[in-house]
């Protein structure tokens, strides 16, 4: 199993917003990177979904339920299905990722603008734990 992290705007699309839907497609990546964390992506795979801008905390963790396929609204790119596996206890902020010596290394944290990344294991436990 992989384990990855993607960032909304809570003001574009939230975590209530996908919560509402429970499944939906992850689509509208425009970078390179990022498109081919899209296509890494493998069913099953648990993401982190990080709400940027005002917020930024990490809010709750959602599942692959399709690999990735064209995305709809450009076919040059790639999009995935994810479906919502639950909420975290407590939002985990940037702040507290960023105060974690064992988090200095996270992606998110050197590449800040990438909307998908991926996470190791060993990250995605500890950010749990935060939230607990």
């Amino acid at each position: 199993m992989n384990y990855w992290m993607v960032k909304s705007e809570p003001g574009a699309y939230s975590w209530e917003d996908f919560k509402k839907k429970k499944e939906d497609v992850w689509d509208g990546v425009r970078n390179y990177q990022a498109r081919n964390f899209l296509r890494d992506m493998k069913l099953g795979d648990l993401v982190m979904f990080y709400h940027s801008g005002k917020e930024k905390a990490v809010v709750g963790i959602a599942e692959v339920s399709e690999e990735s396929f064209p995305d709809p609204t450009n076919k040059d790119w790639l999009a995935v299905r994810l479906k919502v596996n639950r909420d975290l206890n407590n939002p985990v902020s940037l702040k507290e990722i960023k105060s974690e010596d064992a988090l200095s290394e996270m992606l998110m944290l050197r590449q800040t603008r990438l909307s998908v990344m991926s996470l190791q294991k060993d990250e995605f436990d500890i950010i749990l734990k935060m939230s607990s």
